[in-house]
């Protein structure tokens, strides 16, 4: 693995590592065609329909299969090899593409058609998604794991910048189908990066447990230790209170705002840029304060922003307030994702990475659900801001009531050896970061 140096930025250290440069790319074109898609079936969902809870229902479809798949995805990924088994999801998610996109252009897409494959994406989404994960955290050393789950949810949010920039002017010239059919050919650049990548080691070379033992392995490392644990839980909340946002961005848009879609398109780029500007802080913010005191202040800050975001009483005010939402719930995420990681040996990555996915997924599509339809009822203002409330009310509860909670995120693993255990440590006083 050939590695540049970028020491003295701090946040941008994973590019120096080729490996990862690849994986980056070719994620960051697949994704500005996924948000292409988001956008447009979003913008037909809420016009077709006029209804926040169909549009939050077919959002909430997307990410319901991690319920039951997260934990079977991290053990499937821990017992092939990670490359051929993300190109295989890589081609089911393509066809799936495909198939929207040719009911888009013989004029037969239709909100149940769009629930249909929105569920079966989720359904490989869930699969896949803990492969990539630790396919990241094999393509870096554990001191640049920090830098490279920033830096790939930085290229996620360019493309949450860039794709729905460009869905607002190809719905506007050419229609959906247009949208659909870019991210269909999109897949390609995922495609060419896996064959390039060339990731050093194996995650092991012993028999590989049976499916239902090593889900229950990385069910019991979860329990057990407290750090993960809580990881999990602050996960949840995020994703259920607060995160429920990024779904209902087209009904804020279209039905608070009575814009269209350049308005949502115009929403999702402001998040995407905040979460562009927080990737390339969190290097300097994690040397300055380190990767718990940042997590704990990114946790408490998320939910009065949120507020402030949903009760914004102008467009660009609103858009304003989501780039600083965009920014804290990046770097919430980041700092949460990177700590599962650190405290589980190689072999046990992807499992646990599953089901933190599993509580995202969980915790946002009950999240999206339960506001989009109160949204119907009482208004969208009123519950979203009420849900952002909520969430601080409890993070200061877990900080008044245990306020050794955050410490259990830092502190030694019983899963790693003592050997495994100092890049964790490294990341907190390291110069570096």
């Amino acid at each position: 693995m050939r590695a540049l140096h970028l020491s003295r930025f701090s946040s941008l250290r994973a590019f120096g590592h080729r490996d990862f440069v690849h994986v980056w790319s070719g994620a960051l074109v697949s994704n500005i065609g996924t948000w292409m898609e988001m956008l447009a079936l979003g913008v037909f969902v809420t016009t077709v329909t006029g209804r926040a809870e169909a549009t939050g229902s077919i959002a909430a479809l997307t990410y319901l299969p991690a319920v039951v798949l997260s934990p079977v995805g991290g053990a499937l990924a821990d017992r092939f090899d990670r490359r051929a088994y993300l190109a295989v999801g890589t081609l089911v998610q393509a066809l799936l593409a495909g198939i929207l996109t040719v009911l888009a252009f013989t004029g037969t897409l239709s909100v149940p058609a769009v629930a249909v494959i929105s569920f079966l994406n989720g359904c490989t989404n869930t699969l896949v998604n803990p492969a990539f994960s630790a396919l990241i955290s094999q393509v870096v050393p554990p001191e640049d794991l920090h830098s490279a789950v920033s830096l790939n949810s930085a290229q996620y949010n360019l493309g949450r910048i860039i794709g729905p920039s460009l869905a607002a002017v190809v719905l506007a010239t050419g229609g959906p189908a247009w949208a659909l059919l870019i991210n269909t050919l999109s897949f390609l650049a995922v495609l060419v990066a896996l064959w390039r990548v060339q990731p050093q080691g194996r995650v092991s070379t012993q028999r590989p447990e049976q499916l239902w033992s090593g889900i229950v392995r990385g069910a019991r490392v979860a329990r057990d230790d407290a750090g993960i644990f809580l990881v999990m839980v602050g996960t949840f909340a995020v994703s259920a209170l607060v995160a429920p946002f990024i779904g209902l961005v087209p009904v804020f848009a279209i039905r608070v705002f009575n814009q269209g879609a350049a308005a949502t398109s115009l929403l999702v780029a402001a998040q995407g840029m905040g979460a562009v500007c927080a990737a390339v802080m969190l290097g300097p913010l994690v040397a300055r304060l380190g990767r718990r005191r940042l997590l704990e202040w990114s946790l408490l800050l998320i939910g009065p922003v949120a507020a402030l975001y949903w009760l914004a009483p102008t467009l660009h005010l609103a858009a304003l307030a989501i780039v600083g939402l965009g920014a804290l719930y990046m770097a919430s995420l980041t700092g949460l994702n990177t700590c599962t990681q650190l405290r589980v040996p190689r072999e046990l990555q992807a499992r646990i990475s599953s089901l933190y996915s599993m509580m995202l997924g969980v915790g946002y599509a009950v999240g999206v659900w339960f506001q989009g339809t109160l949204a119907d009822r009482v208004g969208v203002r009123f519950i979203t801001a009420t849900c952002a409330v909520l969430f601080l009310a409890l993070v200061l509860t877990l900080r008044l009531l245990r306020p050794r909670a955050f410490e259990a995120t830092e502190a030694p693993s019983a899963f790693l050896r003592p050997g495994q255990q100092s890049p964790a440590v490294q990341l907190e006083g390291s110069g570096d970061f």
